[in-house]
């Protein structure tokens, strides 16, 4: 048995109390520190498939877990603009370090594409397509066209 087996397996033997606290630490290390699920449930000890399950089987948690994730969501994108609003290091010759400028907008883009995958209602690509309720597609001209070939009189 694995180590990753046998922590899942233990978490599954935990009682309600023990759970409970855990699953608090694993949201206020989200909410409160900006750990990701995954960094929170391992500074925890918890394998991130047990906190998911709990989640699946306690609506009150699920409440917790998105609130706290909300709020990840919510200093990401405050992270980026500090970011991009922080200055550019100069080179020794006083000129803007490229290097720099590079890693900014890495930084940032990096952030900027991983906020619109996580919540793409709020960060992602506003697509517009025809048909929508409230952008319906319409029809301008129809036009028809009959063309006659050289085989039209056979």
């Amino acid at each position: 048995m694995t180590s990753q087996q046998k922590k899942a397996a233990q978490a599954r033997r935990r009682k309600p109390d023990e759970r409970a606290a855990l699953a608090k630490a694993i949201i206020d290390g989200m909410a409160l520190e900006g750990l990701s699920c995954f960094k929170a449930c391992e500074a925890v000890g918890v394998p991130i498939g047990s906190f998911i399950r709990w989640t699946v089987e306690d609506a009150e948690l699920a409440e917790s877990y998105t609130r706290a994730r909300e709020t990840l969501v919510e200093r990401m994108a405050a992270e980026t603009l500090a970011i991009a609003d922080a200055p550019v290091g100069s080179t020794e010759h006083g000129t803007t370090d490229s290097g720099a400028v590079q890693k900014q907008r890495l930084q940032v883009d990096t952030r900027k594409w991983l906020l619109s995958k996580i919540a793409p209602k709020k960060y992602g690509d506003k697509l517009t397509l025809g048909g929508d309720e409230e952008n319906p597609l319409r029809v301008q001209k129809v036009v028809r066209q009959v063309i006659d070939g050289p085989d039209a009189n056979d």
